[in-house]
């Protein structure tokens, strides 16, 4: 980036799925939504919010289709390119899928950025696309106020393979693969209050690819998979509650957390986001008595390029366990469980 240039996050209002339409907001533009015809082969449209849409092509393979961008997160061009590529694929990998192609989506202020820190923007995008083992066959370009990047990303999977975010059951437990905290570390970047050390680990856990989905979903004992990005923690087990109308349990005390969050947030470095995020959602949770601002900032986080969850039975714990470590995510660990509970809420327990 030249020196003459702003910062990348100077440019946006919000950075990585802290951008997202807050989820009350949301549920209001869609309620009424026309809903066209659903042909039989989508097998996995909008109606429980899931990751992607899913179309069967025949009795070996069906499309996951999924598109996800946003203002940046970072200031530096290319670890934007690469947060943002991150986060579009993983919602490939939450569905079971193993991406095949991507197309991106670009906008950007053309007379504010330079053409170099642009392309630099699109080389962290491709770097990423590498990893994968995907090409990026095409794409769109605008002019835009702020500037903008993601993906189109599109994948395949077996159709019995398929896992929604709708499926769990009573008596399942819940893994989560990746810490909590990068809204916190975002802000505190914003605010550049954010040390080398931080910004490492916001670096190494947003640019990780969910890898493990296709393995996760090829698991007997795996019921349900998603992943935790912009609604935070408390917000994707909802859509698990409400997907499967039971009640979500969350052992707090046993959250992953990304090192240094907690301090972060207690010197006040939160999103927007996060208070929006309670504000769409909060009346649908039960918290302890004894639970802190701080716990209900990272409970809320806004997460970009955050962990799969995976809703599995007691019996298949090892065996998720064991495939989240093989691809490298030392942190995943049980945070709760799914009662038989009706009603479709989230329960947070300080103590599990």
């Amino acid at each position: 980036m030249s020196k003459t240039e702003p910062r990348l996050t100077s440019l946006s209002h919000g950075g990585g799925c802290g951008c997202k339409i807050a989820p009350g907001v949301l549920s209001e533009i869609l309620r009424d939504t026309a809903r066209m015809p659903l042909p039989k082969e989508l097998l996995v449209g909008i109606e429980t919010a899931d990751d992607a849409a899913v179309y069967q092509l025949n009795d070996e393979q069906a499309l996951v289709a999924t598109t996800d961008f946003f203002m940046p997160i970072v200031d530096d061009p290319y670890d934007f390119g690469r947060i943002a590529a991150t986060n579009a694929i993983s919602d490939v990998y939450a569905m079971g899928g193993k991406p095949i192609l991507a197309l991106a989506l670009v906008g950007m202020p053309i007379n504010v950025l330079s053409t170099a820190t642009i392309g630099r923007i699109l080389a962290g995008g491709e770097s990423v696309c590498r990893e994968a083992g995907i090409p990026i066959a095409g794409g769109h370009t605008i002019d835009s106020v702020e500037p903008i990047y993601g993906l189109v990303a599109l994948g395949l999977v077996h159709p019995k393979r398929v896992k929604r975010n709708a499926d769990a059951r009573a008596g399942d437990v819940l893994v989560l693969g990746k810490p909590l905290g990068v809204g916190i570390l975002s802000a505190a970047l914003k605010k550049e209050q954010l040390n080398a050390a931080g910004y490492a680990t916001m670096i190494a856990t947003t640019t990780k690819l969910n890898t493990a989905g296709p393995e996760l979903a090829a698991l007997d004992g795996v019921h349900a998979l998603t992943d935790v990005t912009g609604f935070g923690l408390a917000g994707h087990a909802l859509e698990l509650a409400k997907g499967c109308g039971l009640t979500v349990e969350l052992a707090w005390d046993r959250v992953p957390l990304l090192d240094g969050v907690q301090a972060l947030a207690a010197d006040g470095m939160v999103t927007g986001a996060s208070g929006r995020n309670w504000d769409g959602y909060g009346a649908q949770v039960d918290l302890p008595a004894s639970f802190s601002a701080i716990d209900k900032a990272l409970l809320t986080d806004p997460q970009t390029s955050g962990g799969l969850l995976v809703s599995c039975t007691p019996a298949a714990v090892d065996q998720v366990l064991d495939t989240f470590r093989r691809h490298g995510f030392e942190a995943a660990g049980v945070i709760g469980e799914v009662s038989s509970a009706p009603g479709g809420r989230l329960r947070v327990r300080q103590a599990g």
